[in-house]
């Protein structure tokens, strides 16, 4: 078996990364998305994402594989670790340069492990190890850290003696419902009023919403909605964002049908005054990017959140996963659920005092799981 690092995706086969993904159809790791993040600036060595993934091939044929970044900060992760990196500077030794297997600037939990179907999962994974833990001797590398894997990887890292970390967002699932009036059936009386009082905002101000996905996309609706994205990044924080107007120009038209764009509309002229960018695959939807040119009322709930509840139910997707934070989502139905991260760190003394902290955060969180999910909107049984 030979182990490789990769400076670009483009070293690796598409046909043989994506044949890797298998059915679920996760956007966020496609050969093509990766490649349009490297080449139009949103990661490489001047944003301090240096691609080097890591892939495993027996007999020139691609096995296994996880996304590999070497990162010079923390930024774009969303997985909080500066109280690690602080500690690290306070005992005199440098917490960056650090590897992530992650979806850069997007946290969306997903497999990170790609492997061939009939290998040895355990196996490929203790080579894949070893391969972090040669290239990190060799550069002086703090850690790894694997951020947002789906669920069903953490037993198998938690077997491998990485330290696992928990944390929560706020996720929708949907239970077989018929329609968006059918969902909030099953609300207690106020919080459906509520909803209903938002929704009904939305007309009230003239605005129409309009969503576009597959065939229906195009590079002006891509532009369009590029301007209510700097838009709205300027005015929050005056950064433009992670993304370059180059990635939403040079999109590939290969994963159209992966991605969702909703659009609000004033109702006299057409004019476009808002929206929201979602992914999906086969089983879920990924609410990612929002932005509007002029302020409306709840435009933001209808366009992040209630579009993407009716989206699900009509496309039969099973969750939707609106993005991290936001305790507000909890009252229009998003319940609060575990998030998990994977972490490798080379010093043993600091690798025993991650354990540490990651099992007393770990309370902290299940207390606070707990305590959010009083908050739902729902009906009790």
């Amino acid at each position: 078996m030979k182990i490789s690092f990769h400076n670009s995706i483009e070293e690796i086969s598409r046909e043989s990364w994506d044949a890797l993904i298998g059915d679920l159809n996760y956007p966020f790791l496609k050969h093509d998305f990766l490649k349009t993040l490297e080449i139009t600036n949103c990661v490489g060595t001047n944003t301090g994402w240096i691609p080097i993934h890591i892939t495993i091939e027996r007999d020139k044929e691609l096995i296994a594989a996880m996304p590999l970044y070497l990162k010079s900060h923390s930024q774009g992760e969303f997985v909080f670790d500066h109280a690690w990196a602080n500690a690290f500077y306070q005992h005199g030794l440098d917490y960056y340069p650090k590897l992530v297997s992650s979806i850069p600037h997007t946290p969306a939990s997903g497999p990170r492990f790609l492997l061939k179907d009939g290998e040895e999962k355990s196996v490929l994974f203790e080579k894949i190890k070893e391969g972090v833990k040669m290239i990190s001797s060799k550069n002086n590398i703090s850690s790894w850290h694997i951020l947002f894997p789906e669920k069903d990887e953490i037993n198998f890292y938690e077997n491998s003696q990485l330290s696992i970390r928990k944390n929560a967002q706020f996720i929708w699932f949907n239970k077989n419902y018929k329609n968006f009036e059918n969902y909030l059936e099953n609300f207690r009386s106020r919080h459906r009023k509520n909803v209903l009082k938002e929704r009904n905002k939305i007309k009230e101000q003239d605005l129409i919403i309009e969503t576009l996905s597959g065939e229906a996309l195009d590079y002006e609706i891509m532009n369009k909605f590029y301007k209510f994205y700097l838009s709205t990044n300027i005015k929050r924080s005056g950064f433009s964002g992670y993304l370059t107007k180059q990635f939403f120009l040079n999109f590939p038209k290969t994963l159209f049908s992966n991605l969702v764009i909703v659009f609000a509309k004033k109702k006299l002229n057409n004019e476009m005054v808002g929206g929201s960018l979602f992914f999906r695959d086969k089983k879920n939807l990924y609410g990612r990017y929002w932005g509007c040119q002029e302020e409306y009322d709840c435009l933001h709930f209808e366009c992040c959140y209630y579009q993407g509840i009716e989206y699900c139910i009509k496309n039969n997707l099973e969750k939707f996963d609106p993005g991290v934070q936001g305790e507000h989502k909890i009252k229009r139905g998003f319940s609060p659920t575990e998030t998990f991260s994977a972490h490798w760190i080379a010093d043993d003394r600091f690798r025993e005092a991650i354990d540490d902290f990651v099992l007393r955060e770990e309370k902290h969180i299940n207390h606070y799981l707990e305590d959010a999910k009083r908050l739902l909107p729902f009906k009790t049984v």
